[in-house]
């Protein structure tokens, strides 16, 4: 396609159809110059391609499709190759249902683990969300099929998702809501990106121009198309000037008549349309599916639906080694909970997927080395005890060796549309694994969730392994752990509080249908915990494995652009297994609040046992960075920082001191500049000392250069001196053509 002379070719109407979605899932076609519709489809764990009678609203009206674990759960992998083959696997899949447009991946970052979306999101932490997320669109368009990252941006509650605003400071906005999105855009060249339903700030994310052009893509440099999430233009002319370039799915005529009308009065310029039909027409150029039907191998994806879940699920809890669970070691096994037969294995909503072969924790068991005699224990729908069906659970439970529980939320609590109001599960299951512990010393529960979880239960069972919401594999996935035929290494990308009180913005989530205000700033997540304190039920990063790792000689190599962190990483148990190190960054340098530590670098490494690997994980000065709100730009202060290589966020294995010096241009001297800035600067002090400070001025009335009995300077000794600026020194009597010349001589040497 010749994008200009097309552009050129087309009429006002033909301009205004091109912006405006088609029949739900399409962009418009434009038959009068062979410019081909588009069609795209929900799909961040698993394509939800609607038949084309089938009404949006309809969510099981789709073809069958490979259901992968959703992204709470393959986050946990915290493993970039596997989200790139996620990615190629779900590409190949589009392709093959002629999929020009595959809408995701969900990037939003989990403030609150009461948000109803946080199941189809990755992490609390934007550097895990931005690298996985990169990988996975990556695979997806090395597949020829492009991908719309959402939600653009701080979409983080459901309630009230089309009207509240996100209220924030531009530095948290930055370091954390909008990092995700920098990193995939900047990294991995995504096709398009969908903004949110929410305001931030007060204005609309679709008719923000500054998030849209300043920041998206005059700042980050993004060359793709910006859609709209379905129904989220309030005003279609606006949101064109803003930097929307397609309203999804659009109001038919009824957009186009706007948009003609806006251009014909004025209000809307034309290049301003044009530059919003240009984006689209490369996106119809670059993305246009095959003219036949790819096929892939159904099986085969099966299979890598269950090796993702097998890389991701998390053993959160292992005492005395309970699991794995094998043929010779199970002995008489008791499985409860009607979760088994009916599994949570996906979220609900618009990533709600038709599945191709569902297989059950029942199912799974039947093929797997172990025998059990299984007991609903409860119903799904209800939270009231059955106490038919409890007590017989309970009965079998008396006798037997082990017992494992399955255990998770109901699909009606937690989805797309709407907020959770509850970290508890529901109370016929609470009540029935606490009674299982009291009868039986060998409890293991398993967890079907899309968000964290109260437990307190927590100290009377041995074993809890994190399933998420696990695919359609999910039975096969959940055994394989168990008996441990696949080694855990599962991370959780998220914290898990012991209370819904612990958190941060507990008080105020949701309670404002206008507003949701982020006053707890940079500090969320772990970076609240740990900062704080405070215990949590598991901390951010944590995974248990069958085997056991050691991390020993470390060392750094550092200059002014950043930092090469290098260590070494041992199995040191019997069984083959992946650790997850984690680089976590303690900035002491920097004079403005600041978490205790934050998340820097990650890898997985699989490792022998016996064996060593060395592992170098690397550092940019935009690592060591923090927004700067009073200067618009990130700023690398020069100054000590902490570097530690850790299990988790609370289970720091190695840990250094390291300075760092940036050579930043230092801000100038004035009145406003404090002594204890001048003293902490040896440039700047031997400059006072010169100019001030020095004997000779002893005699001019000059009490800044009093010493005491020995000879030292009083007022390098005096606190109360120390944390004053200029101009109250020279209030109190200071010499102010001594400090003038001192102000002169240190922004001369500073340029």
């Amino acid at each position: 396609m010749d994008i200009e002379r097309t552009l050129a070719a087309l009429t006002l109407p033909e301009k205004a159809a091109l912006v405006s979605g088609k029949k739900s899932w399409y962009t418009a076609a434009i038959d009068r110059l062979d410019i081909p519709a588009l069609m795209m489809t929900d799909g961040p764990s698993g394509l939800r391609k609607q038949t084309a009678d089938s009404g949006t609203t309809n969510i099981n009206d789709s073809v069958q499709a490979i259901t992968y674990p959703a992204a709470a759960l393959s986050a946990s992998s915290w493993n970039t190759d596997l989200l790139r083959q996620l990615g190629e696997h779900l590409g190949t899949e589009a392709r093959a249902e002629q999929i020009s447009l595959l809408l995701g991946p969900g990037v939003n970052l989990k403030r609150s683990p009461l948000g109803g979306r946080n199941f189809e999101y990755l992490s609390e932490d934007p550097l895990v969300a931005g690298e996985l997320g990169s990988a996975y669109v990556q695979g997806v368009q090395s597949q020829h099929v492009g991908v719309a990252v959402k939600h653009f941006a701080a979409n983080n509650r459901e309630n009230q998702r089309f009207t509240a605003s996100s209220d924030m400071s531009q530095r948290t906005l930055r370091e954390l809501y909008l990092r995700t999105f920098e990193i995939i855009v900047k990294s991995a060249l995504p096709a398009t990106v969908m903004t949110s339903y929410n305001k931030i700030n007060g204005t609309l994310n679709s008719q923000n121009r500054r998030l849209l052009r300043s920041i998206l893509r005059d700042e980050w440099g993004f060359h793709g198309a910006v859609m709209s999430d379905w129904g989220a233009v309030a005003n279609n002319v606006q949101a064109l000037r803003a930097g929307l370039d397609l309203e999804m799915p659009g109001q038919g005529q009824a957009s186009v008549d706007s948009i003609i009308r806006a251009v014909e009065t004025g209000e809307l310029d034309e290049g301003t349309l044009n530059k919003a039909v240009r984006h689209l027409l490369h996106i119809i150029e670059n993305w246009l599916p095959a003219d036949h039907h790819d096929t892939y191998d159904h099986a085969a994806h099966h299979d890598f639906a269950r090796h993702v879940a097998d890389d991701s699920i998390v053993l959160l809890k292992n005492r005395h080694q309970e699991l794995p669970l094998t043929a010779k070691n199970a002995g008489n096994l008791v499985v409860v909970g009607e979760l088994a037969a009916q599994p949570r294995y996906q979220g609900s909503g618009s990533s709600h997927v038709n599945p191709t072969n569902l297989v059950t924790p029942l199912m799974a068991l039947q093929n797997s080395e172990l025998t059990a005699n299984y007991y609903p224990g409860y119903r799904l729908d209800q939270s009231e005890t059955d106490d038919s069906l409890a007590q017989a659970a309970l009965e079998a439970a008396k006798s037997a060796d082990h017992v494992i529980i399955f255990a998770g939320y109901p699909e009606n609590t937690e989805s797309e549309g709407f907020d959770k109001t509850s970290l508890m599960l529901p109370e016929n299951q609470g009540e029935l694994i606490g009674s299982l512990a009291k009868v039986n010393d060998h409890v293991t529960v398993v967890l079907q969730n899309g968000s964290a979880v109260e437990m307190p239960w927590i100290n009377s069972v041995d074993a809890v392994v994190e399933t998420y919401l696990a695919g359609e594999a999910v039975g096969e996935a959940t055994w394989d752990i168990i008996t441990g035929k696949v080694n855990p290494s599962g991370h959780l990308a998220e914290t898990f509080p012991r209370r819904l009180t612990d958190t941060p913005m507990a008080p105020t989530f949701g309670q404002d249908p206008h507003h949701e205000r982020y006053t707890e700033g940079v500090f969320m997540g772990y970076r609240y915990y740990d900062t704080h304190e405070m215990h949590v039920l598991f901390p951010f990063g944590h995974g248990l494995s069958y085997t056991t790792f050691e991390y020993t000689n470390m060392a750094i190599t550092e200059n002014e652009h950043g930092a090469t962190v290098s260590f070494d990483l041992t199995n040191t148990g019997d069984r083959p297994g992946q650790a997850v190190p984690q680089l976590y960054v303690a900035n002491h340098a920097s004079h403005v609040p600041m978490p205790t530590k934050e998340l820097r670098a990650f890898t997985k490494v699989a490792v022998a046992p016996g064996e060593t690997k060395p592992v170098t994980l690397k550092l940019t000065r935009r690592d060591f960075s923090w927004w700067c709100e009073g200067k618009a730009r990130w700023q690398a202060d020069t100054g000590d920082y902490e570097i530690m290589i850790g299990d988790s966020s609370r289970d720091i294995r190695l840990q250094t001191k390291l300075t760092m010096d940036f050579k930043n241009s230092p801000a100038p001297v004035t009145m406003e500049t404090y002594l204890t800035t001048i003293v902490q600067d040896p440039r700047l002090r031997d400059i006072f000392q010169a100019t001030v400070l020095a004997p000779k001025y002893a005699g001019e009335n000059n009490f800044l250069a009093a010493t005491d009995e020995n000879g030292n300077l009083a007022l390098l000794q005096d606190q109360m001196f120390l944390n004053m600026p200029l101009r109250a020194v020279i209030a109190l009597g200071g010499p102010a053509p001594l400090i003038a010349d001192f102000i002169a001589a240190a922004n001369e040497r500073k340029s």
